[in-house]
């Protein structure tokens, strides 16, 4: 048996979505969940939260170097909330988002936590959740 390789990540920066709309994208996120928009480099656009972006490219229109068969919905994610996730779940319903699933126990990345599901605009699964 090998010997396992040392890790050599210890937090993550940002990530990208591809979007249908850039503008679209950058509304719901700042109205569901109070997410910033901010723009960078030569006009790019971004989601910020807390030490943390969303990069956005909008399809067809990526910016190299990008993913090898960018689109948009293709996106399933988990968000750690600052809120209660069923605080989160009335505040998206007031707004005529669907929950699709929870509150429901999930398993995150270093212990249990309680999720809900719901999709954005270009149907990325997206996951809210709370650590106990």
């Amino acid at each position: 048996m090998a010997a396992e390789a040392p890790c050599l990540v210890g937090s993550l920066d940002h990530f990208v979505l591809t979007v249908a709309s850039i503008e679209r994208t950058c509304r719901f996120y700042r109205e569901a969940l109070g997410m910033a928009v901010v723009t960078f480099g030569l006009g790019r656009k971004a989601l910020a939260f807390g030490r943390h972006k969303i990069n956005l490219h909008e399809h067809g229109k990526e910016f190299e170097p990008k993913a090898r068969q960018p689109m948009p919905g293709s996106g399933d994610f988990c968000l750690i909330a600052i809120e209660p996730v069923e605080a989160i779940a009335r505040h998206l319903t007031t707004l005529g988002i669907a929950i699709e699933e929870g509150p429901v126990p999930r398993t995150g990345a270093t212990g249990s936590i309680r999720s809900i599901y719901f999709r954005d605009p270009d149907g990325n699964l997206v996951e809210i959740a709370n650590y106990p």
